[in-house]
């Protein structure tokens, strides 16, 4: 079958103390894999639409795992490069109620962060490719990572493809002495389309949306279409952008929308009431992932590619773990209206 989607970067070993326990609490730890490019691209594979998935892992039996945990749920590996000392870890305490979640990261050295540019060959990878997705989270792990990021956005865009971007700030992988501010806007005008949160335009280029308090718990859509439009005066080559609105009420309890621009109109999501959040990480993943798909398939219908986003990264917020394993009626139901979360039988 051929390649459709080819996504790139870092996955990585997570570790959750179980029943929602503090690190402090922790005796085992619940074993999972995830990363904000692979999480999307599983979202993908479980929507039919085939997808390469692109980093590098180190060549022992836990590199082997990672490739066997992704085969599972259909993403093709053939293209993941073997080397390194080790998989990269990420430490999650989940949070509940009034009490937030909390992320360390243990990647320092790990097979994609001592990866060399000549390892990946873009116009082998991007043979027959229909779009490239990438994020701003591979950037931020080291020099090395950044330049072969901009070296595959300037194959991808001379090959054709359709390129998005997570803008996904991480404040906390920023440390090798540039910042986001320097790095992004090199690569973001390459793209056509800029996907982020209610803050990742303020925290990557500054851009706020007006009279906002995203610790309010109410988010107003309106106020997003701003950062929008100065994201496209900023990047003119940008077609679309779009943003997920998350309203934090608590830990546990969201609300959940977003917005899609094209220069001329604005598109509005509906609202989600999530009452009862299993695991969010990921969410932004499979809103990307919801995007990608419309635009695949609803043949630029932007309302209904919106819609098909929104729901489909709700539902995430019902699955544990980075993944978001829900299928395609599951996604074609709620979009339908039908949020009874009734027994299936």
């Amino acid at each position: 079958m051929k390649t459709r989607v080819v996504t790139f970067g870092e996955i990585m070993l997570r570790l959750s103390p179980p029943s929602f326990k503090r690190f402090t609490q922790a005796r085992t730890f619940e074993v999972n894999y995830g990363g904000s490019e692979a999480n999307v691209a599983v979202s993908l594979a479980n929507f039919s639409i085939f997808i390469d998935y692109v980093t590098r892992l180190p060549q022992n039996d836990i590199g082997d795992a990672c490739v066997q945990f992704m085969r599972q749920y259909g993403v093709n590996t053939n293209k993941i490069i073997r080397g390194g000392e080790r998989l990269g870890i990420y430490f999650l305490e989940m949070g509940a109620s009034t009490r937030g979640s909390k992320v360390i990261y243990d990647r320092a050295n790990s097979a994609i962060a001592t990866v060399e540019t000549e390892m990946f060959n873009w116009n082998e990878i991007f043979d027959g490719v229909e779009w490239f997705h990438w994020t701003g989270i591979t950037p931020a792990i080291s020099q090395n990572l950044a330049n072969i990021c901009l070296e595959a956005v300037k194959v991808a865009k001379e090959k054709g493809l359709t390129i998005s971007c997570d803008l996904n700030y991480r404040k906390k992988l920023w440390k090798y002495g540039k910042k986001a501010s320097e790095i992004m806007p090199e690569l973001v005008k390459k793209c056509d389309i800029a996907i982020g949160n209610e803050e990742d335009a303020e925290k990557v280029f500054g851009i706020r949306a007006p009279e906002t308090d995203v610790t309010s718990g109410e988010i107003n859509p309106e106020k997003y279409k701003f950062v929008a439009e100065e994201l496209m005066k900023k990047f003119p080559n940008l077609k679309n952008v779009a943003i997920t609105l998350r309203g934090s009420i608590s830990a546990s309890h969201n609300t959940w929308s977003g917005i899609l621009y094209d220069g001329k109109k604005m598109y509005i999501a509906p609202q989600y009431n999530i009452t009862h959040i299993v695991d969010r990480v990921g969410g932004g993943d499979s809103f990307a992932a919801g995007l990608i798909y419309g635009f695949l398939t609803y043949n630029n219908d932007l309302q209904k590619i919106l819609n098909f986003a929104t729901a489909a990264s709700c539902l995430k917020h019902t699955i544990m773990g980075d993944f978001n394993l829900v299928s395609l009626d599951e996604v074609l139901n709620l979009m339908g209206g039908d949020a009874s979360g009734r027994v299936s039988r």
